[in-house]
């Protein structure tokens, strides 16, 4: 078998991408890699907390590792961290780095130049599948979400801290990719087929934050967030 690692963001795409790798017989996902905020002990985009982030892996059963950047990292320092994380992971045998992306094109050719530079190749389990389809199969095999994260450009605050389910599926705007995949929303998974028991959690305060054009890492540049917390410490 190809040994692998999976690249976890906390979220639904990462949850079905896991699912579905863990069962194709070709690959050994032997390591969860999750990026996150030294500063604020968070999961990078997302906002979950650390705590939370420790408990789904350890309800997975995979070993993780975590990649610690700086509040504010500039795109050059952003590149060395990763490439030196790569770099090590390599050394320990991996061949392979496991995505949950789904179409966007730009992002997966720049994952797979980056790894072609330490001699890693990349895996996309979800690519090019339809989104609905895909959020209706990530229901229907019994994952459960939350939004923890919206962007203000594509939706309303109502829109953070709901379930991810049928009824939000068909209340997002006709402009809205029902993944979220351009960064419209992101989610917390707390339960499901890969996990051994439930993450629990307090529903915290919804807050907003704005972005100058020199913080933003993406098109937006304002974002509603919830915070979950955690209900058990390990």
């Amino acid at each position: 078998m190809k040994k692998a690692f999976f690249n976890w963001s906390t979220g639904k795409d990462s949850a079905l991408a896991l699912y579905k790798i863990l069962q194709d017989k070709n690959y050994s996902i032997d390591k969860l890699v999750t990026s996150v905020n030294e500063n604020f002990s968070r999961v990078l985009m997302h906002g979950v907390q650390e705590e939370l982030l420790n408990q789904q892996a350890e309800s997975i059963g995979l070993p993780l590792e975590k990649i610690y950047f700086p509040e504010e990292v500039s795109m050059e320092f952003y590149g060395e961290i990763m490439k030196n994380k790569m770099l090590q992971l390599a050394s320990e045998g991996f061949e392979f780095s496991v995505f949950g992306d789904i179409f966007l094109e730009d992002l997966k050719n720049y994952r797979e130049s980056k790894l072609q530079e330490v001699n890693l190749k990349a895996v996309f389990p979800l690519w090019k599948r339809d989104s609905k389809e895909l959020m209706k199969e990530f229901i229907s095999v019994g994952f459960k979400a939350i939004t923890v994260s919206i962007s203000e450009k594509h939706l309303d605050k109502s829109f953070v801290g709901r379930e991810l389910d049928i009824d939000f599926i068909n209340d997002l705007p006709e402009n809205v990719d029902a993944c979220g995949e351009n960064g419209e929303f992101h989610t917390f998974v707390y339960d499901g087929p890969i996990f051994k028991k439930p993450i629990e959690f307090f529903i915290g305060e919804k807050t907003k934050r704005n972005y100058t054009k020199e913080e933003k890492t993406n098109w937006d540049t304002s974002f509603w967030y919830i915070d979950l917390i955690p209900k058990n410490i390990r």
